[in-house]
Formats: C-alpha cells, structure tokens, sequence
C-alpha cells in the first residue's frame, strides 16, 4: 500500500512539473507552481518526512507564488507607465 501511495505522489509531482515547465503565462505558471508545491508537500508526507513537507508547504505553495504574482503586477503596471505619459506627456 505505501509503495502504492509513493508512486502516486510521484507522478502527481511529475505532471504537476511538467504542467509548470509547459505553462507560458506568468500567473498561471504562479498557479501552476503553487499546485507543484503541494503535490510535493504530499509526496514528502507519504515519505514521512513532515517536517520537510511544512517547510514546502510554506514555502512552495505560499510564498513562492506570491512573490511571482507580486512581481509580475509591478512589471506590468511599470510597462503599463511607460505607455501611458499621463498629463502634459506628449504623445
């Protein structure tokens, strides 16, 4: 039965890396990489290891997308500046 559960938890891991490799767009790589996080919490909990799988719980599944979705909002509201002169621009 655990071989079992460790083989599911790691083609979960497999699809959900490959799914993150293959996404395109920003956010939903950010989407995509927080659902990595969490298949790799449960791969490390059914490897009993949970102390590992509550520091990839917090890190991978939390903070690490947000950071991605936090950035990407100032890159995009910094191109959208530049286009934009705003009052007394020329353009």
């Amino acid at each position: 039965m655990t071989d079992t559960l460790i083989t599911l938890a790691l083609l979960l891991t497999a699809g959900t890396a490959t799914a993150a490799a293959l996404t395109r767009d920003p956010v939903r790589q950010a989407v995509v990489l927080a659902l990595l996080g969490l298949s790799l919490t449960l791969l490390f909990t059914v490897l009993q290891a949970p102390d590992v799988a509550l520091s990839q719980l917090g890190v991978g599944s939390a903070i690490t997308p947000l950071l991605i979705l936090l950035t990407v909002r100032r890159i995009r509201r910094g191109a959208r500046s530049e286009d934009d002169p705003g009052p007394g621009g020329t353009g």
